[in-house]
């Protein structure tokens, strides 16, 4: 299956700021980030907690949702869906 991975702010720095990502059936949110990272050398620490979790304010979206409230990690995806990636935002 074919997603749409579209970056925001400091990210862009790390992936292209959008692009398309192949998966199996049946992967997660997970398993695009852990595909992502080993391409992205950087994406993994900008993202992820020393402790392997997501960081607290790192903000991911399917279509649109967030998916803290759709399974985390855990989200299915699907053919077509469009992710994006925000890092914890900073500034005053």
């Amino acid at each position: 299956m074919r997603v749409k991975v579209r970056a925001f702010a400091m990210l862009r720095e790390i992936i292209p700021a959008e692009h398309d990502a192949e998966l199996p059936g049946g992967a997660t949110i997970g398993d695009l980030l852990s595909l992502l990272s080993a391409r992205h050398p950087g994406l993994d620490d900008a993202l992820f907690t020393a402790a392997g979790e997501l960081g607290a304010y790192v903000n991911i979206l399917k279509n649109g949702r967030n998916i803290h409230f759709s399974g985390g990690l855990e989200t299915p995806l699907e053919d077509g869906d469009i992710i994006a990636l925000f890092p914890p935002a900073g500034g005053g």
